[in-house]
């Protein structure tokens, strides 16, 4: 059978393993197609809010020495209202619409803005690490995560998925919690909360003090988590967090990851990135007998 890369990320069809991240290039309908068109098995929007944020002055980005970035670009988007406007004339791509808020009923509100457009899948943002009262706040209080995806769960039939991150509580538990009211997928993991500091000016480098830190630093803490969301649970999980190459990509999928998300490494290859890991993975399946990509799936934990 000849090797495809077609996979399901539990009732998400994808015809391509690689996913656009959510935070990057995600508000413009033109860059969808040409992302889609150049290898995106899907594209995650910003998170988008009920109502427009202005996000952080600037310096809001850093490149961090070894490679990575910092950023806290504080989820400025045009509000749920206005994006769903931009996209309401899609039919070709396949867009996950990423949502924010703090309460059950933003997120009510904001799934009524989209119900006239093609989307494939809500993702939760319940882990940005460096903005008050959403993100990590949220996430790491398992009542109002629940009561969250319950309200969602209700008010769509799409397919939701929580992305989660490392908050000042267990992940797992959250990832737990999540599952229990219904979630459809996983994304592990979100930026992580981190500083630099200019040493002449003494002075923490971007405006917020804190930032999230996302690219290859990561990757070995995005893939130890979904390793052991799989090893605990039985729910479809996205990996997201360095992924630069076809190997990254395989390393998760063998850790338990249906499918990757790319964010930093588009900073670095533009969208040729990829057709590039989606060749990588392809030519990897053929010269090791594998057919699909649920074939590879978790394999690390049967070894």
């Amino acid at each position: 059978m000849e090797a495809s890369l077609i996979t399901s990320v539990g009732p998400i069809q994808l015809d391509r393993p690689t996913m656009l991240a959510s935070g990057i290039l995600g508000i413009s309908l033109d860059v969808f197609h040409r992302l889609y068109r150049s290898g995106a098995g899907a594209v995650v929007t910003k998170s988008l809010s009920k109502e427009p944020w202005e996000g952080y002055p600037n310096p809001t980005i850093f490149s961090v020495k070894g490679g990575g970035w910092l950023n806290a670009v504080g989820l400025s988007n045009p509000g749920a209202p206005n994006f769903a406007k931009m996209i309401e004339n899609n039919r070709e791509v396949p867009i996950i619409v990423s949502l924010v808020g703090s309460i059950p009923e933003d997120f009510e509100f904001m799934l009524k803005e989209f119900t006239r457009c093609k989307v494939i899948a809500f993702e939760l943002n319940l882990s940005c690490p460096h903005v008050a009262k959403v993100g990590l706040e949220v996430g790491d209080d398992p009542e109002l995560v629940k009561k969250i995806v319950s309200t969602v769960k209700k008010f769509t039939k799409v397919p939701v998925i929580a992305k989660v991150g490392l908050g000042t509580t267990n992940y797992l538990d959250t990832v737990g919690v999540a599952i229990e009211s219904g979630i459809d997928a996983i994304t592990a993991i979100n930026t992580i909360r981190a500083i630099a500091i200019d040493i002449d000016t003494k002075r923490p480098i971007l405006s917020n003090k804190f930032g999230g830190l996302s690219g290859t630093p990561i990757k070995p803490i995005a893939l130890r988590c979904v390793y052991e969301i799989s090893s605990k649970y039985n729910i479809p999980i996205i990996g997201c967090g360095g992924i630069s190459s076809w190997e990254d990509a395989v390393e998760f999928f063998l850790a338990g990851a249906s499918a990757v998300q790319i964010g930093s490494a588009i900073g670095d290859r533009w969208v040729d990135v990829f057709t590039e890991i989606n060749d990588g993975i392809l030519q990897y399946m053929k010269k090791n007998g594998i057919s699909r990509i649920e074939e590879m799936v978790g394999l690390a934990k049967k070894s």
